[in-house]
């Protein structure tokens, strides 16, 4: 300690020079008058020749240092309040600030492990606990989690149950503080030596590993890991830890804690389990899935072996006990394996999380998706003429309570969800904010817009259909898609104001102000936020949240909060939207999704027929139909007017037919778990059966059978029931429409 070390130094040095009080330095007068304050003479040394030499060490009289050194020990030692306490006020000084910035250092220490290891988070399971998703109606329709169970008591376990893990985990674990330096000096010896890898982990650093840590094996992670055991050790006593770490560890096959593992492999509760089947479980924890006994029996026996052996070294059992112990039979409570199954269930699954409180407990919820408009969507895709493309449908009511979710052909060959992830072009289906922007500055559907060829500027888009006029009204323009009277109306609105529009009703993708291609739908978005959008006109309260489960009552300071934070729109805007839109189904571009009750919707189509989309609505429901080839390339004579719009309409007429009177989701609270296997809902139903050379098929649904075939190469839907024989055109049966129009990197508007 070197300033202590210079303190010494000093005492010293003073103790030595108590003789005078060291006053040696000249006097400003020396050499320079007559006689000094003691009447000495000094003029003797004032010559020239002294003069010159006046600092030089041959002037220095010797002597007459030594005259003034006794006067200064005649007049005795200076009074104490003179004496300077240098050395005194250094030792204090060094000493209190060390130990304030040990006390700092360990208050920071303490907040830090207070905040990044709260003693709480040891109580939670580290992993979700098992979810399972009812449809509104309480069909099981997914489970997912972990297998989890509600945590264990030491003083209720045998003594044999905690000791085979102390044996083979953390022998000293009762003689510890958290890190065990023999432990640790063993094992890194063990390695070294052996060709065998060794842990040197405590069951407590092991708890702060997986409750606190993440598996990354770092030098800053071991560190953090043992100053969290030294805070578990600090805080919880030692049969507090290993409950916490004996109802979190994992023991294989997604069971989680010693109570969910002796139910899975022993169907019984950890209180009940025999030695031999405490030694077994205790030796898969180093190891789960390597030694799970349901697939790798005879590793576990052999790892279970090693815990006995480990028991006796212990004295916790004789050798003649360890003899008898033979590897336990299997009695499996439950499969292994719990799969989402479903496109909606794994969309719904954040959402459940988020409500769901972090618990041991297995918990079910109740979901806003209905089996039977579910099943009407599953039935409508599979006979839909599509080829190789995928198709993806979402239906929802007006407050975006999602009743049916199709996110592809096949959920079990590829579960990318085409409704909720693909980001892909809307088409002209984003019209609808172009001319509900010019509805909001104060034009009407009666109003006329160019609608000749656009021949200036770098972006000259064309109709699809090829044809052109004068002028046209808003109301046609919008019925027929007509592309340069969208980009006219585009300009002439404003991009800013068209934007404002599209961001209220809820689009959250790039737009680029002033880019006159966004009036054609160039902005990516997907399939459920693009039919959430239509769902805020349809309530005319935007913009709509889409939801998996259904929103307690609203007490009025929460309504009051939504009211100032969603639009609307005026009621004349409002019923000239809805104007344009039935004119776009009645008698323009989507004739081919009429319905026998009034319907608004529209088309969308992209550039080289990518992406085909109809978006619309009916009594309360709000539908979107989206088909597209996942490689993004063109499709093969499919367009927003023709098979979309004939999913559209097959869904909303079999979902219309016998529905009863729409009825509010129930609340997502926590129920039982009805049991029994979970629905299929995105597997083909097995009704729909293909007949003969596979162009047409039988599905036998609702009171009736359709038989769906091609007559002359146009498709053909027979249904039989009650009623008689009823022919109508099958999907893709709309007139045929014009080749589109070169445009370069335009969507096509229809």
């Amino acid at each position: 300690m070197w300033p202590f070390d210079s303190s010494k130094k000093r005492d010293r040095a003073s103790a030595e020079e108590a003789g005078h009080r060291g006053y040696f330095a000249v006097h400003d007068a020396y050499g320079d008058g007559g006689y000094d304050d003691d009447g000495y003479d000094d003029a003797p040394y004032r010559n020239d020749r002294y003069r010159n030499q006046r600092y030089s060490d041959s002037y220095i009289d010797d002597d007459r240092f030594d005259d003034w050194d006794r006067r200064l020990d005649r007049s005795g030692p200076l009074p104490q309040e003179h004496e300077a306490p240098s050395h005194r006020r250094g030792k204090r000084w060094w000493a209190v600030r060390i130990v304030a910035g040990m006390l700092a250092l360990f208050m920071v220490l303490v907040a830090w492990l207070a905040v990044t290891a709260p003693l709480s988070k040891s109580l939670q399971p580290i992993a979700p606990p098992q979810l399972t998703l009812l449809a509104s109606d309480g069909t099981p329709i997914a489970r997912n989690g972990a297998n989890i169970d509600k945590p264990v008591e030491i003083a209720r376990l045998p003594d044999y149950v905690p000791q085979s893990f102390v044996a083979i985990e953390d022998r000293r674990f009762y003689d510890h503080w958290g890190v065990d330096p023999r432990g640790i000096a063993r094992a890194a010896w063990s390695n070294l030596t052996s060709d065998r890898t060794q842990g040197g982990s405590t069951i407590t650093q092991q708890l702060a590993k997986f409750t606190f840590l993440t598996p990354k094996q770092t030098l800053t992670r071991k560190a953090r890991e043992m100053l969290i055991a030294f805070w578990l050790e600090a805080w919880l006593t030692k049969d507090q830890i290993l409950e916490r770490y004996l109802s979190n560890a994992y023991f294989g096959d997604n069971a989680y804690g010693l109570r969910a593992a002796s139910m899975h492999y022993f169907s019984r509760q950890p209180e009940d389990l025999t030695r031999a089947q405490a030694a077994m479980l205790a030796g898969l924890v180093q190891a789960p899935s390597a030694y799970a006994p349901t697939k790798h029996y005879e590793r576990a026996a052999n790892r279970m072996k090693m815990v006995v052996a480990a028991q006796v070294d212990a004295g916790y059992i004789t050798p003649a006990q360890a003899a008898e112990m033979r590897p336990p039979r299997l009695k499996v409570h439950n499969a292994p394996d719990l799969p989402t199954g479903t496109y909606f269930a794994d969309w719904a699954l954040p959402q459940a999380r988020a409500l769901t409180e972090a618990s041991y407990a297995r918990q079910t919820l109740t979901t806003t998706l209905d089996s039977r408009l579910q099943a009407i969507a599953r039935r409508v895709v599979a006979r839909a003429p599509v080829g190789d493309a995928q198709v993806a449908l979402v239906a929802m009511r007006p407050n975006g309570e999602v009743v049916a979710m199709i996110g592809g052909k096949d959920y079990a060959s590829t579960p990318f969800n085409r409704a909720t992830q693909a980001q892909r072009q809307p088409g002209s289906t984003f019209k609808l904010f172009v001319y509900l922007a010019a509805l909001r500055s104060g034009m009407s559907p009666g109003d006329r817009i160019a609608n000749t060829p656009i021949t200036e500027g770098s972006y000259r888009p064309q109709n699809a259909s090829g044809k052109y006029s004068p002028t046209i009204t808003l109301e046609d323009a919008f019925a027929h898609s007509s592309n340069v009277a969208a980009v006219r109306l585009f300009q002439l609105v404003g991009s800013d104001k068209v934007i404002e529009t599209a961001r209220e009703l809820g689009m959250t993708g790039p737009m680029a102000e002033g880019d006159p291609s966004l009036a054609l739908g160039t902005a990516s978005t997907n399939l459920l936020q693009l039919t959430a959008a239509y769902a805020g006109v349809a309530q005319n309260e935007f913009p709509v949240l889409p939801r998996a489960f259904a929103t307690p009552d609203e007490g009025w300071l929460a309504r009051a909060w939504r009211w100032g934070n969603s639009h609307s729109l005026s009621a004349s805007t409002h019923k000239q939207m809805e104007q344009l839109l039935r004119a776009a189904i009645n008698r323009g571009t989507g004739r081919a999704a009429t319905l026998a009750i009034p319907n608004y919707g529209k088309t969308g189509t992209t550039q080289d027929n990518r992406d085909a989309l109809f978006v619309g609505y009916a009594g309360d429901l709000v539908v979107g139909v989206w088909i597209g080839n996942d490689d993004n390339s063109p499709l093969k004579g499919i367009h927003g007017g023709g098979v979309p719009a004939r999913i559209w309409r097959d869904f909303m007429v079999q979902a219309q037919r016998g529905a009863a009177a729409p009825r509010r989701a129930p609340q997502p609270t926590a129920s039982a778990d009805p049991g029994g296997p979970v629905e299929p809902m995105d597997i083909p139903d097995l009704r729909d059966l293909p007949v003969g050379d596979g162009n047409t098929r039988l599905n036998v649904e609702d009171g009736g059978a359709t038989v769906s075939t091609q007559v002359g190469g146009v498709p053909v839907d027979l249904r039989i029931n009650r009623d008689g024989l009823q022919v109508t055109p099958g999907p893709g049966a709309s007139s045929p429409t014009p080749a589109p129009t070169a445009a370069p990197a335009e969507p096509v508007g229809n």
